[in-house]
């Protein structure tokens, strides 16, 4: 077993909170994970990358290589296009179809929406509209990772244990917006595979 995945998006969009979630399920069934932060974390607004490397075997580099990833997991539809060249042939690009728009030349979404349509293996879903009907416009990084989560080979409770790690010290109605969140999710890509 092995999932290579890029995350990405803008700072602020919660990426290290999906891969805390992916981390935390990975060692509680035992698989071996490197995670690679690579830039933008510390500066909201800017692009923002973070590979995951998963796998029942040892893991010799955080790094996922040009053209190796399984999945790529975006908060954000153009941040999925710029990490398209470490797609692998048979990988997939979950994504959200809300723009967040921080440069002054961002390309209208109606382009960006029909190069990713393109794709043969794209999960495209509005994460936020998604997010809002589970009780929080927040949660819009965890209905991505609940969308991804068909893509990845851990078992989805174990993700759902990440996410209860992951929010427990903030409350059960915390935790309960987020599972639901994530469920909706997985509700959106489940049969994609």
């Amino acid at each position: 077993m092995k999932n290579d995945i890029v995350l990405a998006g803008v700072g602020g969009q919660g990426i290290l909170s999906i891969a805390a979630a992916i981390g935390h399920a990975a060692v509680s069934s035992n698989l071996n994970i490197k995670q690679a932060e690579v830039h933008g974390m510390s500066q909201r607004g800017g692009d923002v990358q973070s590979h995951l490397r998963v796998s029942d075997r040892p893991i010799a580099s955080d790094l996922v290589p040009a053209g190796g990833a399984d999945l790529i997991i975006s908060v954000e539809p153009m941040e999925a296009l710029r990490y398209l060249p470490m797609l692998a042939p048979s990988g997939w690009v979950v994504t959200s179809t809300t723009p967040f728009v921080n440069i002054p030349d961002y390309p209208p979404v109606e382009d960006v929406l029909a190069e990713l349509r393109q794709l043969k293996r794209c999960v495209a879903i509005d994460a936020d509209a998604i997010a809002k009907e589970a009780g929080s416009a927040r949660a819009s990084n965890i209905v991505m990772l609940g969308a991804a989560s068909t893509f990845i080979d851990i078992p989805f409770e174990r993700i759902e244990e990440g996410i209860r790690a992951l929010f427990g010290r903030k409350g059960e109605q915390v935790v309960a917006m987020n599972l639901k969140a994530l469920r909706a999710g997985r509700a959106h890509s489940e049969g994609q595979r």
